[in-house]
């Protein structure tokens, strides 16, 4: 078995996946091109599309990360090529923390204790109860109902939202259009974390967010293209604050993921004064449990066992 690794740091993946893959033959995109194209599995990230139609009898792709939109949308990738992604591999649990950071940031008031704080204001707010703070997950997959769990033993009520039906414990699951509509209209605090495709790019239009109540809050570490960035300018408001507390209808908004990254120096997200952007850093990989995930698919390829692969038409 020979495997091409392509990521940054791939040195580091490709010597782990050795020590973990004794009789494989592994190396990088760095390997002279005869070299890669003898590979017969590549364990990629974003690779380029002459990368991906170099191998010869390429069987089978490991994508470094979860989300796949990058990988699919690359006109070098070949057809009928079996896709595996990494299905959580820990990054569950880190995005897990920064959604219960965000979802704590608005419920206990620091956005607004930060503006008093430029107005030297002391003013002590009543604190909202977590159950009557209801927060909305959308996408209910390894991730989704990873962190829509750990933010329901945190006490918060938790919404989740699935294409198809779902059961979760502890969780009330909504599905399907109908679905959509009634838990956007009961969240305070909304939780992107579906997948990039045709039918979730800009789920969260002007239609989505006037469902919402007003005064909810939105926290993207999922997908840069599920937001439609004008309909959220609209919905957050003005973007000075003269007399304090001007608020739109959307109080604020905590993101991570852009259509374009890194986010464009002249985007307004960047100096909106409810909005607060982090650099795509919500989930990163822990390269351990990656790289067991990747040895393990790795070896079911090699071994002819079936996978649970990607559907390139549904994005996932």
């Amino acid at each position: 078995m020979k495997v091409l690794v392509h990521i940054d740091d791939a040195e580091q993946w490709r010597d782990a996946l050795a020590e973990r893959l004794p009789d494989a033959e592994v190396f990088t995109s760095s390997a002279p091109a005869e070299k890669r194209r003898e590979a017969d599995y590549l364990a990629v990230w974003k690779p380029s599309a002459e990368l991906l139609g170099e191998p010869e009898r390429l069987k089978g792709i490991v994508n470094l990360g979860a989300g796949v939109d990058a990988l699919l949308g690359n006109p070098g990738l070949p057809e009928g090529v079996p896709i595996v992604k990494l299905r959580d591999a820990g990054m569950a649990e880190l995005i897990g923390d920064y959604v219960r950071y965000g979802i704590l940031h608005f419920q206990r008031d620091f956005d607004r204790y930060r503006r008093q704080q430029a107005r030297h204001e002391w003013h002590e707010r009543a604190v909202v109860d977590k159950a009557d703070w209801p927060v909305g997950v959308l996408g209910l997959g390894a991730i989704g109902a990873k962190v829509a769990a750990m933010v329901a033993a945190d006490g918060f009520p938790v919404h989740g939202w699935s294409r198809s039906p779902k059961s979760l414990d502890g969780i009330t699951c909504h599905h399907g259009e109908a679905g959509l509509d009634a838990l956007l209209g009961r969240v305070r605090s909304l939780v992107l974390l579906l997948p990039d495709t045709p039918a979730t790019r800009h789920v969260i239009d002007a239609a989505a967010l006037a469902r919402l109540p007003e005064g909810a809050t939105l926290i993207n570490p999922g997908r840069g293209t599920l937001i439609d960035e004008a309909d959220l300018l609209d919905a957050l408001g003005p973007e000075r604050e003269d007399d304090g507390e001007t608020e739109g209808r959307l109080r604020g908004a905590l993101l991570d993921a852009f259509p374009t990254e890194p986010l464009p120096g002249e985007s307004p997200l960047w100096s909106h004064p409810r909005v607060w952007v982090t650099p795509h850093m919500a989930g990163p990989t822990p390269l351990g449990d990656a790289l067991d995930q990747v040895a393990e698919a790795l070896r079911a390829f090699a071994a002819g066992e079936p996978l649970d692969t990607v559907d390139p038409a549904a994005g996932y």
